[in-house]
């Protein structure tokens, strides 16, 4: 475990779960915005919510919806919508949840039209409600909403962990590329099975480290 995971943990706070962008129309193959390696992580973000439900830890799910004309699309998405491509368009298949990640009762959910889950929302204010002082992120896709949302976490003060192998990108290069980047400024980015340990054993994870 680094000294950053300690300082987390010793530092005290609720948990909670950022699922980001796991929308019909980002995880779907052939779905107009689909993310290649969106798909294969919905079972690894499975655990993580039944992980954090068995705590009763709160789980927010993020989710990017944009009106059909693209008016609130961001400038350099604009023309995708003016060509007649339009995507995540609120009240659509394409920008609900994908069925097994389906948000239950009691969960959070965050609609955003930015990069970032915290431009423009509720995010920030509703953490300090609950007093979190750790923010776990995975979904989709790295060089985008993860990697915006875990810099603003973290420019807000909070923890703030990757779920690497519940985290998805075009590429295994762009995401690795990502997390070294994240990984420089002293975001944590851990496989889930390291997380878990972390949470439940961290004198284990340290004596782990030691090998």
């Amino acid at each position: 475990m680094t000294q950053s995971e300690h300082a987390a943990r010793k530092a005290g706070g609720a948990t909670a779960l950022l699922v980001i962008d796991m929308q019909n129309d980002f995880v779907r193959p052939g779905a107009p915005a689909c993310v290649s390696g969106a798909l294969a992580t919905v079972p690894a973000v499975v655990r993580v919510l039944e992980f954090f439900r068995e705590r009763e830890w709160p789980v927010f799910h993020v989710v990017r919806e944009y009106r059909r004309d693209g008016s609130d699309a961001e400038i350099t998405r604009m023309r995708e919508f003016t060509a007649g491509v339009p995507y995540v368009v609120a009240g659509t298949t394409g920008a609900e949840i994908v069925p097994e990640l389906t948000p239950a009762d009691g969960e959070y959910l965050i609609i955003k039209s930015r990069f970032s889950a915290f431009l423009g929302t509720k995010l920030d204010f509703i953490l300090r409600r609950l007093l979190v002082g750790t923010v776990v992120i995975c979904g989709t896709q790295y060089p985008h909403c993860i990697r915006a949302t875990a810099y603003d976490a973290l420019s807000r003060d909070y923890h703030t962990i990757v779920l690497a192998d519940a985290t998805s990108a075009e590429t295994a290069e762009v995401a690795e590329a990502n997390i070294r980047d994240m990984a420089g400024v002293g975001i944590q980015c851990l496989d889930f099975e390291r997380f878990r340990t972390f949470i439940e054993d961290p004198r284990a994870s340290q004596r782990r480290d030691r090998v």
